[in-house]
């Protein structure tokens, strides 16, 4: 596990080529039923945020990363106000980057290191 946590993520506001500063975010997993919160907070100067802290044990299954963008992207044209990522957890001892790269009108993702 990383020292950073188990699941991290980093938001990068491709439009600029910059970090996404300040964006609120929360994680939650699926138990069956429904979403629970597991984890919230908002993107640091450099864009990134540790979802969960370092040490935390966390469960195989399904979670997502949701992030809500309409602060963000305040005065400027944007059309998505959330981007929200599930991914699948299958190894609990591994850690989970999770980055975003995003602009006004599109995002990706993929599993970082």
């Amino acid at each position: 596990m990383s020292a950073k946590g188990p699941i991290t993520t980093h938001v990068l506001d491709t439009s600029i080529g910059k970090p996404a500063i300040g964006i609120p975010v929360q994680l939650e997993m699926h138990d069956g039923a429904q979403w629970a919160s597991l984890g919230k907070g908002a993107t640091d100067t450099d864009g990134r945020l540790t979802l969960l802290p370092p040490g935390t044990k966390i469960k195989t299954g399904t979670y997502r990363i949701t992030f809500d963008l309409q602060g963000y992207f305040v005065g400027r044209k944007s059309f998505y106000p959330f981007a929200t990522i599930a991914f699948t957890v299958d190894d609990s001892n591994q850690h989970y980057h999770v980055p975003l790269l995003l602009s006004g009108f599109g995002f990706s993702t993929y599993r970082g290191s």
